[in-house]
Protein backbone atom coordinates (compact mmCIF):
# COMPACT_ATOMS: atom_id res chain seq x y z
CA UNK A 1 0.00 0.00 0.00
CA UNK A 2 1.46 3.35 -1.22
CA UNK A 3 1.14 6.58 1.12
CA UNK A 4 0.40 10.16 1.05
CA UNK A 5 3.06 12.86 1.81
CA UNK A 6 1.45 16.15 2.95
CA UNK A 7 3.36 19.29 3.05
CA UNK A 8 2.03 22.70 3.76
CA UNK A 9 3.31 26.57 3.90
CA UNK A 10 1.74 30.18 3.73
CA UNK A 11 2.60 31.67 0.01
CA UNK A 12 1.31 34.99 0.02
CA UNK A 13 -1.44 36.97 2.30
CA UNK A 14 -3.70 34.26 2.80
CA UNK A 15 -2.86 31.75 0.12
CA UNK A 16 -1.90 28.19 1.31
CA UNK A 17 -0.15 25.90 -0.75
CA UNK A 18 -0.31 21.99 0.08
CA UNK A 19 2.41 19.85 -1.67
CA UNK A 20 1.28 16.02 -2.21
CA UNK A 21 3.26 13.27 -3.18
CA UNK A 22 2.33 9.55 -3.44
CA UNK A 23 -1.15 8.10 -3.59
CA UNK A 24 -4.08 9.67 -3.16
CA UNK A 25 -6.73 7.05 -2.62
CA UNK A 26 -9.34 5.52 0.28
CA UNK A 27 -6.40 4.36 2.38
CA UNK A 28 -4.74 7.89 2.66
CA UNK A 29 -7.40 10.71 1.74
CA UNK A 30 -8.46 11.16 5.33
CA UNK A 31 -4.52 12.77 6.25
CA UNK A 32 -5.32 15.17 2.70
CA UNK A 33 -8.96 16.11 4.80
CA UNK A 34 -7.36 16.58 8.01
CA UNK A 35 -5.15 19.06 6.77
CA UNK A 36 -7.76 20.76 4.29
CA UNK A 37 -10.18 21.00 7.40
CA UNK A 38 -7.24 22.38 9.87
CA UNK A 39 -6.68 25.01 7.14
CA UNK A 40 -10.54 25.75 7.29
CA UNK A 41 -10.66 25.59 10.99
CA UNK A 42 -8.33 28.45 11.06
CA UNK A 43 -10.42 30.57 8.56
CA UNK A 44 -7.81 29.87 5.70
CA UNK A 45 -9.97 28.98 3.03
CA UNK A 46 -7.33 29.91 -0.19
CA UNK A 47 -5.84 26.85 -0.67
CA UNK A 48 -3.29 25.72 -3.95
CA UNK A 49 -2.59 22.32 -4.26
CA UNK A 50 0.03 20.50 -5.78
CA UNK A 51 -0.83 17.14 -7.46
CA UNK A 52 2.73 16.66 -9.60
CA UNK A 53 3.71 13.98 -6.98
CA UNK A 54 0.16 12.27 -6.95
CA UNK A 55 0.72 9.08 -8.68
CA UNK A 56 -2.45 8.02 -8.46
CA UNK A 57 -5.92 9.73 -7.24
CA UNK A 58 -8.91 7.55 -6.35
CA UNK A 59 -12.92 8.32 -5.93
CA UNK A 60 -12.01 9.18 -2.30
CA UNK A 61 -8.93 11.62 -2.97
CA UNK A 62 -11.42 12.74 -5.73
CA UNK A 63 -13.84 13.58 -3.46
CA UNK A 64 -11.83 15.52 -0.75
CA UNK A 65 -11.35 18.02 -3.29
CA UNK A 66 -15.22 18.10 -4.27
CA UNK A 67 -16.34 18.48 -0.86
CA UNK A 68 -13.50 21.15 -0.07
CA UNK A 69 -13.96 23.04 -3.17
CA UNK A 70 -17.79 23.62 -2.27
CA UNK A 71 -16.74 24.60 1.27
CA UNK A 72 -13.59 27.25 0.58
CA UNK A 73 -16.38 29.00 -2.00
CA UNK A 74 -19.29 29.20 0.59
CA UNK A 75 -16.24 31.34 2.56
CA UNK A 76 -15.14 33.27 -0.42
CA UNK A 77 -12.21 30.93 -1.34
CA UNK A 78 -10.63 28.19 -3.52
CA UNK A 79 -9.31 25.36 -4.07
CA UNK A 80 -7.11 25.28 -6.97
CA UNK A 81 -4.86 22.50 -8.10
CA UNK A 82 -1.30 22.94 -9.47
CA UNK A 83 0.42 20.74 -12.21
CA UNK A 84 -1.59 17.52 -11.74
CA UNK A 85 0.53 14.56 -12.91
CA UNK A 86 -0.71 12.57 -16.38
CA UNK A 87 -1.87 9.95 -14.47
CA UNK A 88 -4.32 12.16 -12.11
CA UNK A 89 -4.72 14.85 -15.19
CA UNK A 90 -6.19 11.46 -16.74
CA UNK A 91 -8.74 10.93 -14.07
CA UNK A 92 -9.92 14.88 -13.74
CA UNK A 93 -10.61 14.89 -17.42
CA UNK A 94 -12.59 11.47 -16.95
CA UNK A 95 -14.68 12.96 -13.66
CA UNK A 96 -15.48 15.88 -15.48
CA UNK A 97 -13.83 17.68 -12.76
CA UNK A 98 -11.43 19.83 -15.40
CA UNK A 99 -14.98 21.94 -15.76
CA UNK A 100 -15.21 22.54 -11.90
CA UNK A 101 -11.70 22.94 -10.60
CA UNK A 102 -8.89 25.78 -11.63
CA UNK A 103 -6.32 23.92 -12.72
CA UNK A 104 -2.73 26.22 -12.88
CA UNK A 105 0.41 25.46 -14.36
CA UNK A 106 2.50 27.02 -12.17
CA UNK A 107 2.76 28.01 -8.10
CA UNK A 108 2.41 32.01 -9.83
CA UNK A 109 -0.65 31.05 -12.13
CA UNK A 110 -2.55 29.55 -9.03
CA UNK A 111 -2.35 32.58 -6.64
CA UNK A 112 -3.77 35.08 -9.28
CA UNK A 113 -6.81 33.32 -9.23
CA UNK A 114 -7.25 34.69 -5.85
CA UNK A 115 -6.73 38.28 -6.68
Amino acid sequence: MADLEVTSQQCSGKVFYLGLKGFLDAHTFERLEKTISGLFAQGHYRVVVDLSGVGYIGSAGAGVFIGALGKARDHQGDLVLLTPSPAVQEVLDLLGLCQIFRIAKTLDEAQTFFS
